[in-house]
């Protein structure tokens, strides 16, 4: 039986030549791609794979979100988390949010598809140059509290956030996000506060700087 495979990133060169890779193994199958993470939502539910290949920053929901909702809906669903982002911010936020690995896009081509069967016999995978981050962060910072946006601010405040600084007006976030613009307006106020940040141009840096979206 193969292994179903949905392939998420906003670069369609990058899914096309990772497709054609995993494609060649005869137990590998890509069933369905996506280039942003509200997509791969959907597909994930209408196409039940069993690894989902996940870009972490991405437009409208990036995969840190993404994974994190996923498997609040399949806990058994593996995410292979993928990133040219070698920063602790973005490893340790894509492991807590449920990623069972994570590559480095410089070797997803040599490295993806030993992760792939590595998460599928419930192991974890990291490239070998996160590992060493990962370390020298835990002895920099183990004893200090997290202070990243993840820890600021709750799953729809970062949501909000994120459509923010991708330049989304309230009613098109409150329409995206099937809630009231009122809703959609307190949120904002409740961001502004918790980071003490009080302009659109500075929200957008912070949510850049912490991997939020990578516009």
């Amino acid at each position: 039986m193969k292994t179903r495979i949905l392939l998420v990133d906003d670069h369609k060169i990058m899914r096309d030549g990772l497709k054609n890779m995993l494609n060649k193994h005869e137990d590998l199958h890509v069933v369905g791609e996506a280039e942003d993470g509200r997509l791969a939502l959907q597909l994930a539910k209408d196409l039940k794979p069993n690894i989902v290949v996940m870009d972490v920053a991405m437009p409208d929901l990036n995969g840190i979100e993404a994974t994190r909702q996923l498997l609040e809906e399949r806990p058994g669903l593996k995410v292979v988390g993928l990133s040219m982002h070698s920063e602790r911010r973005f490893v340790t936020e894509m492991l807590k949010a449920g990623a069972s690995a994570y590559l480095l896009k410089d070797c997803a081509f040599e490295e993806l598809v030993t992760a792939i069967r590595t998460v599928l016999e419930g192991k974890a995978y990291l490239s070998p140059g996160i590992t060493g981050v990962l370390v020298e962060n835990y002895v920099r910072n183990a004893p200090h509290a997290d202070t990243s946006v993840f820890s600021r601010l709750s799953d729809r405040e970062r949501e909000v956030l994120q459509l923010m600084a991708e330049g989304r007006s309230t009613k098109e976030i409150a329409m995206q996000l099937n809630l009231s613009i009122k809703t959609v307006e307190t949120h904002r106020s409740n961001i502004m506060t918790k980071l003490d940040i009080h302009s659109i141009a500075e929200l957008t840096k912070y949510a850049i700087r912490e991997g939020l979206t990578s516009l």
